[in-house]
Formats: C-alpha cells, structure tokens, sequence
C-alpha cells in the first residue's frame, strides 16, 4: 500500500478533528441538536477518512518498515475510540435529558465516564494488541482494593444516581431531610446542597439523603399545606374551639377552597387539648405569611366565642361591647372613660349566613363593629360583584358614611353567623372630635380599603373576545 494517502489521511484527519472543536464552540450559543449534528458528521467523516487510509480501529497498523507512519496510524485508531466515545456521551446525554430532564446530571457523568474506560480498553486490546485479560484482572484486583478504600465515598456516588434517577426531588426544590428543611441548590457527585430559611449552606452526603425520610415540599406543585397547632384548655368544650377555628379558616382569603381547610382535634392530655388547623395555598412563598395570618385570625376568633388563650385571674370583668372596643384599632388612642361612654351606646344584632349587612351604595346610621364570625366584602366591577377581602372580630364597617355622610362602595354580607355591634353615627363623631386620631385612623382605613379595591379590579383576569367571521366582517 502507498505511505502517500495514510500522510494524507493524517493530515485530513487532523484538520476535521479541528474543525469539530472550533465548530463545537462557535455553536456553543446554538441549538444543541444543531452541535450534535455537526459532531456527528465530523465523527462519520473521520471514520472515512481513516478507514480509506487503511487504518482500522479493530486492528493494529500495517506499517511496520515505517516508524513514524506507524505511530501515527496507531494514533489514529486510538483517538478514533475516544472520539467514539465522547459522541456517543454527547447522543446519550441528549437521551437523558429528554427523559430525565437536566437533573440527571449526575447519571450522566457516571454513564460518560463507563463509555470512556470501555473505549480505553478497548483501544488497549484492539490497537495496542495488550493482553486485556490481564489487564483486566488486575484492574479488577485494583477496583476491589480501591473500592474498600473509597466505600463511604462510592455509596455517595451511587445513592446520587439513585436520587437523579428516581427525582424525589430537583434543584430550585424546598425539602426537608429528615428535619432539615431547605431550598436544593445542587445535587452533585458526593452530597446534597441545601440553602435554608436562615441563609445558611447545608451538604448532607447523597447516602444519607437516600436513607432519610424526604419530603417535598414544592410537590404537588400549586397545591402547598399549611399547618398551625394551637394548644387550649381540657376545661373548655372542643365543639366550641372548633367552630371558632372554623370561622378563621373561612375568614382567611389566601387559602385555596379545594381541598377543604379543616379544624379538628390532634391530641389530648389531662392538662391540654392539641387543635390542628390545615389550609392549602397555591404560592409556597407564602407559607409563612398565611401561617401568621392564621395564628392571628384563631386568636381574634377565639377571643370573640369567649375563648382566651391567657390563664384565668381575678381581674374585673367587662362586658363585651367595651372588651370589644380594646381590639378596633381606630379606638386604640382613646382613654378608657372615653371607652366606657362609648360602649354604652353599642346596639348588638344577629346576621344570619347569606345576610347583607350593608348594601352596595347604601348610607349607614352610624359605624358597625364585628364582634363574631366572617363578613364579606364585595366591590363592583362593572355589572358584577368581585370579593374585595374577608373581615373578622374587631374589624368596622362603614366609615365612609360616618367620615362624608357617603354610600358605601362596596357590599358587605355575612359569610359565618355573625354578631354586629353598630355605634350611633353621633356617638362617633363625638369621639371624632374628643380624639383627631379617630378621624385620622378612620382616613387611613378608606384609603387602604379604596387602593385593595382598585387592586382587586385591576387583578381581574379581562375576558378574552373570540374572533368570528361576522366579527371579521364588522372591522372590514
């Protein structure tokens, strides 16, 4: 055979093997099918041009009498098992990603790395005719030897193909493992990353992760559980707990209807009785202001059935409408005479469920205060009534009349039982006028409730107009 075309060849040969690496990195921006192709064609026609040249792969060179000819055919044959393998990586890792999605990384590391030791022995026993039978026991020997020594590190390795093969969770992921909650930040050979609530950096080894109890808190993925316990007095009937935590559920807009948020009794002890309160919400990020939230609507409702979370003491009892009055916000300044006087003049009255309270536009007698249960706040929009909020205990209503003499915007109905203490619209004034803090507070309240208002319209999803032929007509 002529030495000139195997000179050829090793020069075709080298200038492919280039023109595949400047191709891989000027297409690093490109589509990564566009990559493979071209990898791909370069591989095949490296393999022709070889292969042309005389030089096989399964076989060692034939150039014996030619030194220099023989090293470089040898090269060849040798980097064409690596150039196999590191295509065949690249086809297998596109395969991967189709059915693991990015996640597997891991897995496919693991799965390059075999492709490439069976491609060097490979070359080992083809091109370089080595005993491979040898070989291979003594590497076995080696393996086994190295395996005893890396065995806690050999157990990560695997539990971490395990973890990105089955995906019990993926990177961006809230966990816990075993206690320890965090964000998964990465999931590499040895360990898993978590990024906790206090901005610390957690590695928990991949084989303690595959041991541990794991859950999952972004999965499923718009359907999160939030969760409070509220511990109460044996003394105290749970019907009555139960009702009250019933309505702080219903009062707390932010939870999803489906599944249906649930109140019931955990656990009980001759000096407690343990409540669960379980909500679903769609946001996780959200979790801790709910749960807030929550807390904070079990109290207000518990303390309007008559329920406190303090301890019995010998203080002086009030009456309802003045312990009512301690909870509004906008009488917070006024003196406790000043509180006294206007208790007097609370009138209480029963709201069935479905019961409007105050109508849309209407002018209200005076400032009404919920004392129990869950009232609902709707604004217009256009020709329908869109849910503005939720209120509870201690909240007021109609302060639009008591500030302007104005109709109210919005229209308020009782969602729960509830019972409204209404204070005379002179009563109020009056203590408009003893307090400039009533007025301001009681502006600031329209203020608010006028921006939720615009941001509930604002928010609300516009109706999408389907186009048809007459409507096609009618712009023509």
């Amino acid at each position: 055979m002529s030495t000139v075309a195997p000179h050829y060849s090793l020069a075709w040969s080298l200038l492919l093997l280039l023109a595949d690496v400047l191709a891989w990195q000027l297409l690093a921006n490109r589509n990564r099918l566009l990559r493979i192709a071209v990898r791909l064609g370069a591989f095949v026609a490296y393999s022709l041009v070889i292969i042309n040249a005389g030089v096989s792969p399964l076989e060692a060179p034939a150039w014996p009498q030619d030194s220099a000819l023989q090293f470089g055919a040898t090269a060849l044959a040798i980097v064409w098992w690596m150039y196999a393998a590191r295509t065949l990586t690249v086809v297998l890792g596109v395969l991967l990603t189709s059915r693991v999605g990015h996640s597997g990384r891991l897995l496919q590391e693991v799965i390059g790395a075999v492709i490439f030791l069976i491609a060097i022995v490979a070359a080992a026993g083809y091109v370089l005719q080595l005993p491979v039978k040898g070989l291979l026991a003594t590497s076995g020997a080696m393996a086994i030897i190295v395996g005893l020594a890396l065995q806690s590190t050999l157990s990560d390795v695997f539990s971490g193909i395990i973890l990105n093969t089955t995906k019990p969770y993926q990177v961006d992921d809230s966990i816990s493992i075993d206690g320890m909650e965090g964000k998964v930040m990465d999931i590499d050979w040895r360990a898993t990353h978590l990024l906790t609530g206090v901005g610390t950096m957690v590695v928990i080894p991949n084989s303690v992760a595959a041991k541990a109890k794991i859950v999952n808190l972004s999965r499923p993925v718009h359907i999160h559980g939030v969760s409070i316990t509220i511990m109460m007095s044996p003394h105290i009937r749970p019907r009555r707990v139960l009702d009250a935590l019933e309505r702080a559920l219903q009062g707390c807009s932010a939870l999803l209807l489906t599944p249906k948020p649930r109140a019931v009794v955990k656990d009980t002890s001759p000096t407690t009785i343990e409540y669960a309160v379980t909500g679903f919400i769609s946001d996780l990020n959200n979790k801790s202001d709910v749960r807030n939230l929550l807390f904070d609507l079990a109290y207000r409702h518990l303390e309007a059935a008559g329920i406190s979370w303090q301890s019995e003491t010998a203080a002086e009892p009030v009456s309802r409408q003045r312990a009512l009055l301690d909870e509004v916000k906008i009488f917070r300044t006024s003196s406790a005479e000043e509180k006294d006087q206007l208790a007097k003049s609370m009138v209480s009255r029963e709201y069935a469920a479905g019961q409007t309270i105050i109508e849309l536009g209407e002018v209200t007698d005076g400032l009404f205060v919920i004392a129990t249960g869950v009232v609902s706040a709707s604004v217009k929009d256009s020709t329908t009534l869109v849910e503005a909020g939720r209120m509870g205990p201690g909240e007021v209503m109609g302060e639009q009349s008591i500030l302007g003499d104005t109709p109210s915007e919005g229209r308020f109905v009782a969602l729960t039982s509830c019972v409204i203490y209404r204070i005379d619209k002179a009563a109020t004034r009056q203590a408009m006028e003893k307090r400039v803090e009533i007025t301001t507070a009681l502006n600031k309240l329209q203020a608010v409730r006028q921006q939720n208002t615009q941001h509930v319209l604002l928010r609300k999803p516009v109706a999408v107009k389907k186009n048809n032929f007459l409507g096609w007509l009618q712009k023509r």
